[in-house]
């Protein structure tokens, strides 16, 4: 019978360890990305917040 530590033993990466930071590294940039492109999109349209200032 196996246990965890003996078949993590035997495990082989299908790429180099480096490409797993590589890859979270990227990932990160990408939803980063994104979220930087959908800044000020509430601003996007001035007569409507004009009218939501004027209301408060």
């Amino acid at each position: 019978m196996h246990n965890l530590a003996e078949s993590a033993e035997h495990w082989v990466s299908p790429f180099p360890v480096v490409f797993f930071g590589v890859i979270a590294m990227v990932l990160f940039a990408i939803l980063g990305f994104v979220t930087w492109s959908y800044r000020d999109v509430s601003n996007r349209r001035e007569h409507q917040s004009n009218n939501t200032k004027a209301n408060h």
